[in-house]
């Protein structure tokens, strides 16, 4: 009698990168739609920077053990998951963000955008808005708000229940404040950095070329020179995934 062939499941294998969790996933995008299928969850974007992070801050650490799907983000991540023979692509944040944004025009998704400065977000909602005139944005809101206006907007984007809820306060807030949301239930909750800024045209991202280089942090820090104490973690992470062996 014939069997039936079994789909490898999108979201494994899952391993570690110096013990911080990662999806080793050939397709990004896959294992979000297929978390999606599952009821949803967090999704984190892993790179070298906020692998040492975690190591540092307990509450990053426990807010990316205990998230659904963490992608391979920066090339660091990758080269790691090389050396333990998981022969992977990075898979950018950024990109995966906007695909699943297009994804929820096609299917219509509920949006919701939170995080960045109330100019960005003024702008991210207008080009979004242009590019994709289907999106339906169900709740947006800026990321300088006065403490205690925060447990107001958190209701009402509980209450707005979006399928796919993009946040843009940075790591490791953006992190913290996702796996932290209590009534947060169903849709993908993922952080995206600076990704509102580049979508708005505030920013750029490197070149292709810079990136198959592997040296898109240096970009970053042409743009933000206030950057390199944070690129320090750049070598301190080669350095211990070379002595883990």
């Amino acid at each position: 009698m014939a069997t039936t062939a079994t789909k490898p499941d999108p979201l494994a294998p899952r391993t570690r990168v110096l013990g911080v969790p990662v999806h080793a996933c050939p397709d990004a995008l896959a294992a979000a739609l297929s978390l999606q299928e599952r009821g949803g969850g967090q999704i984190v974007t892993l790179n070298a920077e906020m692998t040492m992070a975690a190591k540092a801050n307990p509450a990053l650490g426990a807010a990316i053990e205990a998230a659904q799907l963490v992608i391979p983000d920066g090339s660091g991540v990758v080269w790691a998951l090389g050396r333990q023979g998981l022969r992977i692509r990075r898979s950018p944040g950024i990109e995966l963000a906007y695909r699943l944004l297009e994804v929820a025009a096609e299917r219509g998704w509920r949006v919701a955008l939170v995080g960045a400065s109330p100019a960005v977000m003024d702008a991210v909602s207008a080009r979004l808005a242009e590019r994709l005139p289907r999106l339906q944005v169900v709740f947006k809101a800026h990321g300088y708000q006065p403490p205690e206006a925060w447990p107001e907007l958190e209701r009402q984007l509980l209450v707005a229940r979006p399928d796919l809820a993009l946040v843009a306060l940075g790591v490791p807030r953006q992190e913290t404040w996702i796996q932290n949301l209590n009534g947060r239930s169903g849709g993908l909750w993922m952080g995206v950095g600076g990704s509102f800024d580049v979508w708005a045209g505030i920013k750029k991202r490197a070149p292709r070329w810079m990136g198959a280089l592997q040296i898109e942090w240096l970009f970053r820090l042409v743009q933000e020179p206030a950057r390199w104490r944070r690129m320090l973690a750049l070598p301190a992470f080669a350095w211990a995934v070379l002595r883990q062996g």
